[in-house]
């Protein structure tokens, strides 16, 4: 608001070959009650202007902080999801498509339809509104955006708009001083209390306006709310498409919808719902929380050692009511074989006891598997049960480990059953790291749950040696298939 200080950091988290992620942050302060809050995160991807028609291939970022190496390891995560984004909406799309008379659930006399909410503006770039080489700037073209979007909803509401969220924002081509930017807007859909927007910007050179040959430059979603005097959320009217356009329109929508639920639960890391169901709007998301948790985990500062043998250390970690295990194994066998060994959870009772049967309920690609593990029966207790997440990564470069991370999810085929106690997995996995052509550090960490607790409580206490023996057992397993290969 008018008075406020807003503060806008942004960095270059990682650069790829010829494209780069940038984190940015805004904070605002009020300076009267002495009150800064976070405002908004994003992540913007650039790439260098070609020259001569050639790609410029970008260099490393340097990486001075814990931090950097965090938000350096994610970024690659990140990358994927942008780029399967596409595919899961398409896998979505279909299955709205399957689904006969989506759209006709909706009354015709309690409908507005989405054609009245159609928005039209027309404007010239100007020197003022571009950088020194004559392209538009970005956020010029967005701002103009959103007010063609925030008139668009209005249409639905009786109170003035407020942006929510930006869905996408994405630029697929340049325009100059002179162009004729044409918008359009309308709403594809809404949902009780918020609603999608749709945006579509045209530009025009002289030449092409006379020919009405338009250049498609930048489409966006943007969602908004409206509140009245108490601040309190107005419900918008539902709305029904009568184009087929719109029928497409409407169902994209939800599509999106359930894909921005899917990553908001995802990344909020909720500690209080630890597996999530397992379904195709969310498996992006999965995947990278998985990843991204790991990550964070290895990255705590404060580990403190409690043990060391000959080749291996075990290090625990609290907070709060959070504790934190990991064992760090030097192994005589190059990182690619043991990433590969390691990975493969069918092997894993082969050395792990607590491991008492494992088998693959879905592999949906090369990197990403589901499995189901029972482990047997301890301190009297039913024998444990999991459904776990194995995303598997390797290293974009040599300096960075290969990483296979693991998680809890919810399958609606597989139930918990009376003769199992299902147990929750929050955040385990590896960290391998090369040291040599013949020989690796393997860091396998696991944030303990109830169900784990049994399996570790003597351990710590010195009346059982399970972890150390288990570590032995992997060393072994590892040194003995590496030596075949």
């Amino acid at each position: 608001r008018v008075g406020q200080v807003i503060t806008i950091k942004a960095k270059v988290n990682r650069a790829f070959s010829t494209s780069m992620e940038v984190g940015i942050k805004v904070t605002v302060q009020d300076t009267l009650a002495n009150i800064e809050k976070l405002v908004s995160v994003a992540y913007a991807t650039y790439v260098a202007k070609p020259v001569d028609g050639v790609k410029i291939e970008l260099k490393p970022v340097d990486l001075l902080s814990r931090q950097d190496h965090l938000e350096h390891s994610l970024a690659t995560e990140r990358r994927r999801i942008r780029l399967d984004y596409e595919k899961v909406f398409q896998n979505l799309m279909q299955e709205s498509n399957k689904e006969d008379g989506c759209c006709d659930t909706v009354k015709e006399e309690d409908a507005v339809s989405t054609e009245l909410t159609h928005v039209q503006s027309i404007e010239l770039v100007l020197p003022p509104h571009a950088n020194h080489h004559e392209n538009a700037f970005g956020g010029q073209i967005m701002a103009w955006m959103e007010t063609v979007a925030s008139i668009s909803a209005s249409r639905l509401c009786r109170s003035y708009p407020v942006l929510k969220s930006v869905d996408m924002f994405k630029f697929r081509g340049p325009s100059v001083v002179g162009d004729r930017l044409v918008f359009n807007a309308i709403v594809n859909n809404t949902f009780q209390n918020s609603v999608e927007v749709g945006v579509r910007v045209e530009a025009y050179n002289c030449e092409e306006w006379i020919k009405d040959q338009a250049r498609h430059i930048n489409s966006a979603f943007l969602i908004f709310h409206a509140v009245n005097d108490k601040g309190e959320l107005l419900t918008f009217p539902r709305v029904k498409p009568t184009t087929k356009e719109g029928v497409r329109r409407y169902r994209g929508a939800i599509a999106r919808r359930r894909i921005r639920l899917a990553r908001k639960c995802m990344l909020s890391a909720q500690e209080d719902v630890p597996s999530d169901l397992w379904e195709t709007s969310n498996q992006a998301y999965l995947s990278y929380s998985n990843i991204a948790t790991l990550a964070h985990l290895a990255a705590k500062p404060g580990w403190e050692i409690t043990r060391t043998l000959d080749n291996i250390k075990i290090w625990t970690h609290e907070e709060g009511d959070v504790l934190s295990l990991k064992v760090e194994m030097q192994v005589k066998v190059p990182s690619d074989v043991a990433f590969s060994l390691l990975s493969d959870f069918t092997r894993r009772q082969q050395w792990d006891k607590h491991y008492l049967t494992c088998e693959v309920l879905q592999a949906l690609n090369e990197d990403e598997k589901i499995y189901y593990v029972t482990s047997p029966p301890v301190s009297g207790r039913k024998a444990s049960d999991f459904v776990i997440l194995v995303s598997r990564r390797q290293p974009c470069k040599a300096s960075e480990p290969y990483v296979v991370a693991v998680r809890s999810v919810t399958l609606a085929s597989l139930p918990p059953s009376p003769e199992h106690c299902r147990t929750e997995v929050p955040c385990a996995g590896f960290q391998i790291h090369s040291e040599s052509s013949s020989s690796c550090v393997v860091c396998y960490f696991n944030q303990v749950t109830s169900g784990v607790l049994p399996h570790l409580a003597a351990n710590l206490t010195g009346a059982s040696k399970s972890i150390e023996d288990t570590a032995v057992a992997c060393v072994k397993f590892l040194e003995l298939e590496g030596s075949k290969d």
